[in-house]
């Protein structure tokens, strides 16, 4: 019998939309599971994937602000957990809806309301299992300049202002009028961080 660690690859924030796979604009944020703002931005970014169905996919990228909420992180941690599972957006939903109460054992009761159904998900919490995924997001949005949250890009172009529908549907109207299609990113990084071994039991 094979002593080979059993290994498999990590569904990335990066690579996880919401929207029509071909949609024209792809909005971005930056963005964490405490904060008020967010909350109120993830019930406008409802309110635009509607009335723009079709036109508009959106990337939630994770930015968590621990120095003023601390569960941020392993809520972020979390989620992506969940995606592991094809769960991230009812799992990115329960955490606003419950962002008040986001203490480890507490992740785990609300990733049993958004159906994800991994034994191990309160261990690999404990144990940081995707903490790499929460820095490689970090890392990106201070790289292209993000210093607060929420922050929103339209088709890689950062919004300056107060997250409000009336900006930004504002800015998808104008990257549909220029009809550009967002540039296409580089994906051949950190390709070692994509891979997991399964903690030994």
């Amino acid at each position: 019998m094979s002593l080979k660690k059993e290994e498999e690859e990590i569904l990335e924030p990066r690579d996880i939309f919401v929207g029509e796979k071909d949609a024209p604009v792809i909005l971005m944020e930056f963005g964490e599971y405490q904060s008020e703002e967010c909350a109120r931005a993830n019930e406008i970014v409802k309110q635009i994937l509607n009335d723009y169905e079709g036109k508009v996919k959106f990337n939630f990228r994770h930015f968590p602000q621990t120095r003023i909420h601390q569960r941020s992180l392993k809520a972020a941690e979390s989620a992506i957990a969940a995606a592991q599972e094809g769960k991230f957006w009812e799992m990115h939903n329960m955490l606003f809806k419950n962002r008040r109460n986001l203490g480890t054992t507490s992740l785990k009761l609300h990733s049993k309301d958004a159906g994800v159904i991994n034994r191990n998900f309160l261990d690999n919490l404990v144990n940081g299992i995707y903490g790499w995924q929460v820095q490689d997001d970090l890392k990106e949005g201070i790289d292209l300049g993000v210093k607060e949250v929420p922050t929103f890009f339209v088709n890689n172009k950062m919004l300056k202002g107060k997250a409000t529908y009336a900006l930004l549907a504002a800015a998808i109207d104008e990257a549909l009028k220029n009809g550009k299609k967002a540039p296409a990113k580089k994906t051949a990084e950190k390709t070692e961080k994509k891979v997991i071994t399964k903690a030994k039991r």
